[in-house]
């Protein structure tokens, strides 16, 4: 790809990272596997696994879970996470009757401090104008069936309100210490297109 240095601004921010990626291992400073081994730990390992806490807590403390409906920000920042990309995120809880899925229309905003980069999928254009028009669809080609008399409330995350589910917890792991629930909660639960499944 050759552009001129007045045209490069114009290109779409995933043309021009692409770009520079290329041109930065072309030269020696990057190495492609070691990126790739970066971003796949941001994004399904370090950002999940401080969410994963949050809601384990939640899950076994009652009044850290009223505090994180009443305000996640500050609720979160207990536990250590806030920063860039986690200035205002609002929590909503899933339950037998009520499931929340996020999305953002208008790019990718996300919380990254609680569930690290978004997964490719969350950026798709598809998923994007879809899980607004036929959640319940969406939901199930990801895996997910819920049951017809459960209402889906679409949350759509922008630069000023952030979003995280707070998933159902398993029936039978009430007995389960918070860090024993950390490795059962998923990136995807807390976005809402997966629920919490039980060990």
């Amino acid at each position: 790809m050759t552009t001129t240095a007045g045209s490069a601004e114009h290109l779409p921010p995933a043309l021009r990272t692409e770009a520079l990626e290329q041109l930065l291992t072309e030269r020696g400073l990057i190495d492609p596997k070691a990126m790739n081994g970066l971003v796949t730990t941001y994004e399904t390992n370090i950002g999940p696994l401080n969410g994963a806490k949050v809601v384990a807590r939640a899950w076994t403390d009652p009044e850290y879970r009223r505090r994180l409906l009443e305000d996640g920000t500050a609720a979160i920042k207990e536990l250590g996470f806030g920063g860039f990309q986690g200035e205002h995120i609002v929590v909503v809880e899933n339950t037998a009757t009520t499931h929340n899925v996020v999305v953002c229309t208008l790019c990718s905003c996300y919380p990254w401090p609680v569930l690290g980069l978004p997964p490719s999928w969350y950026k798709d254009p598809a998923y994007r104008a879809r899980v607004v028009k036929e959640p319940r669809a969406v939901l199930s080609e990801m895996g997910l069936e819920l049951a017809d008399d459960v209402r889906i409330t679409v949350r759509d995350s922008t630069s000023e309100v952030r979003w995280l589910v707070l998933p159902e917890q398993p029936s039978g792991t009430e007995h389960l210490a918070e860090e024993e629930l950390v490795p059962l909660v998923t990136r995807d639960a807390m976005v809402g297109v997966a629920k919490v499944a039980a060990p």
